[in-house]
């Protein structure tokens, strides 16, 4: 895949990352590559992510952090003047197929213009859940909740009224009937709900995982807790399963 398709279709990708996250760069540097691309590239953009002090009415410091970058992501593409952008987090892995995927998917995104698109998303299961198998993409009711903001793309409509919304969700109290702190993938929905006339596609089946990687927004997991040598090959041997 020539890195001239994905920018095709975004203005620019966003990889978001702890700068104390050497191990998650360079992963993702092995990820942009698999699309063509990669850090030396001008229209990639490693953004800092953000680590507050306290979590300020979100459920960890982790989620706090993870919505203040995303929100700042988004302001400044707002600030420049950008049409489309991808935004990844530092944990995005593709899936192994992905050289031969994401192009009818972008060709196809490209004709029917978006607000959102959900690359790497986790919906609801039993009855009404969507075919996972439908592809290359399938429009998604303004209703569903969508879990996981790994691999998002967004559009004009997208970047122009996301931060106002966000920033007025940070100055209400958690709880808030009219919506709170809250892990930024719920934001999303919360927004998509309040702007039913945005398109919102999902990529069907998912082009992206969350790489199993210790983490940075939630508790520790089983992962986590086991001796390091031990954890990097169980996260190699889940990494192959997700890619396949």
């Amino acid at each position: 895949m020539t890195p001239d398709r994905i920018f095709r279709s975004f203005d620019r990708i966003y990889v978001i990352n702890l700068p104390d996250r050497a191990d998650r760069r360079r992963e993702m540097a092995a990820e942009l590559a698999r699309i063509g691309t990669g850090f030396d590239d001008p229209r990639v953009r490693l953004f800092a992510a953000i680590r507050p002090a306290d979590a300020a009415g979100f459920r960890s410091i982790g989620a706090h952090g993870a919505f203040l970058s995303q929100l700042a992501v988004l302001r400044e593409a707002r600030a420049q003047g950008l049409g489309r952008i991808l935004m990844l987090e530092d944990d995005c892995d593709f899936v192994g197929a992905i050289g031969r995927r994401l192009p009818p998917l972008l060709d196809r995104l490209d004709r029917e213009g978006f607000a959102f698109f959900n690359g790497g998303h986790a919906l609801p299961e039993g009855p009404g859940a969507l075919d996972l198998s439908a592809g290359p993409i399938l429009r998604a009711d303004p209703g569903l909740t969508i879990r996981l903001a790994h691999c998002l793309g967004f559009g004009p409509a997208a970047i122009d009224g996301l931060p106002a919304y966000l920033e007025a969700m940070l100055a209400r109290p958690p709880g808030s009937p009219d919506g709170g702190p809250m892990d930024v993938d719920g934001a999303y929905n919360w927004f998509r709900r309040a702007r039913p006339d945005l398109a919102t596609w999902l990529a069907m089946p998912p082009v992206a995982h969350q790489r199993p990687s210790r983490t940075d927004i939630s508790a520790p997991g089983p992962l986590d807790r086991l001796p390091e040598p031990l954890a990097r090959l169980a996260r190699a041997a889940r990494r192959r399963m997700l890619r396949h």
